[in-house]
């Protein structure tokens, strides 16, 4: 599905999955016409990086909010790229980014929370998280014997994995993201909606040049072969999980450039709207950086006299 938007036009409201609206994910486009080149997307994205850099710094100074980012999507949506061209100007002293691999033993020893608990943003710090807790809705759906190895108690048999179970955990997402909301983070969190048809195209890319062969994975293949399983689980949790302190936005991800100039006008526009901005000095302080200014002046004269 393909639409046509002019890049100037570019609306961050067109992408959100609005609380109460009933999602279809096949009414979502995977690919929109910016009527622009490769080139003039990328300059306006480097446009819009500037402008989250300067944000970005605002709230490190002022030590609040903290910036939570989620990134979901199937292999090769273009998660990891994304990343690096939407927060490059970023200083890196102030972003932090998770990958999030298997669990280990040690963390399937607590919920499903803790080891994403650990690595929330500090109160002015971003932190962008490479998939995220919503994988125990959705690779976990595909694949339910990964939720009796948890060893949760009560849930004994399969037959303990029924609708009623992945309603709960639905509930408790939005839980989760409310307390993170009302203590203090941003919640943002973006889907790379992808073609099947691109995953295919960009999957026989990794086959076929040296420099992407090593991301290939046979296994990666196998779970191609349950796409619409796959869409049904993305498409029941976003469904039950985009509320309105923590909204979904669905971004058409066939064409990553145009993926992440959308990525980056849904992160300037919410850090702008909250108006942050450096700390203000009281009129006591602003009148010893006069007292500073001589010291140092004062400093520079005698380093001269002794010369």
């Amino acid at each position: 599905m393909k639409t046509i938007v002019h890049m100037k036009k570019i609306h961050p409201e067109d992408f959100i999955v609005k609380p109460g609206e009933k999602f279809k994910i096949q009414k979502r486009p995977t690919k929109i016409d910016l009527n622009a080149d490769k080139e003039e997307i990328e300059d306006e994205l480097r446009k819009v990086r500037r402008k989250i850099a300067k944000l970005q710094t605002k709230i490190y100074a002022a030590g609040t909010p903290a910036i939570y980012i989620g990134i979901q999507g199937m292999d090769t949506a273009g998660k990891d790229s994304l990343i690096r061209e939407v927060f490059k100007d970023i200083n890196p002293s102030g972003i932090f980014v998770y990958d999030f691999k298997k669990p280990t033993p040690e963390e399937h020893a607590h919920d499903y929370f803790w080891r994403h608990y650990k690595v929330m943003p500090e109160r002015g710090m971003f932190a962008v998280h490479n998939r995220t807790h919503y994988e125990e809705v959705l690779i976990t759906r595909i694949h339910p014997q990964l939720i009796l190895n948890q060893k949760i108690y009560g849930v004994n048999t399969l037959d303990d994995i029924n609708e009623d179970f992945w309603k709960q955990r639905y509930r408790q997402i939005n839980d989760f993201e409310r307390i993170q909301v009302e203590n203090g983070t941003v919640m943002i969190k973006l889907f790379l909606h992808l073609s099947k048809e691109e995953q295919k195209n960009r999957f026989l890319r990794r086959i076929r040049r040296e420099d992407k062969q090593w991301k290939f994975n046979e296994a990666d293949l196998k779970e191609r072969k349950r796409w619409d399983e796959y869409m049904d689980a993305y498409e029941c949790a976003i469904d039950h999980t985009s509320t309105g302190y923590a909204p979904w936005y669905v971004i058409p991800a066939d064409d990553k450039p145009t993926a992440r100039l959308i990525a980056a006008k849904i992160i300037h526009k919410i850090l702008k709207d909250l108006d942050v901005d450096f700390p203000k000095l009281s009129d006591e302080e602003k009148k010893k950086f006069e007292m500073y200014r001589e010291q140092l002046l004062q400093e520079e004269t005698k380093e001269k006299i002794k010369n």
